[in-house]
């Protein structure tokens, strides 16, 4: 199994917080992007700027290293079925980049990203509920 270089408990704090801005009314996602770079994602973000949840988040995925970021939008794409843990090398490769330079919009860009993320970190062999 591949090794996470995030520590779960810091993922499971950045799931907690994603559920939190997306639970609320005012925010509203766009259909999917074609692009991470797509201008609503940021716009999204600073619509929302003064939001603690999303301050926090963003924050802590600041903070992370461009491999963290990485391996944080491969999750989400692991969580969803876009790759298979066999393939996670691949998946954190793919997503060095412009997904990772600009991690945070582009996974709140998603809907289900919380969910997403929690899926991917249990294929991984952890869970928020331990």
């Amino acid at each position: 199994m591949s090794r996470l270089h995030i520590n779960p408990e810091s993922l499971c704090q950045i799931i907690e917080k994603a559920r939190e801005f997306q639970a609320k009314e005012d925010v509203v996602l766009p259909d999917t992007p074609d692009s991470p770079l797509e201008d609503w994602a940021l716009q999204m973000l600073t619509d929302h700027s003064e939001d603690l949840s999303l301050s926090e988040m963003t924050l802590a995925i600041g903070e992370m290293s461009q491999r963290q970021r990485a391996e944080l939008v491969a999750l989400m794409w692991l969580g969803r079925g876009d790759y298979g843990i066999e393939d996670w090398e691949t998946a954190v490769d793919d997503a060095i980049g412009d997904y990772s330079l600009n991690a945070a919009a582009y996974l709140l860009a998603h809907p289900m990203v919380a969910d997403d993320l929690q899926e991917g970190l249990i294929a991984h062999g952890y869970s928020c509920q331990d």
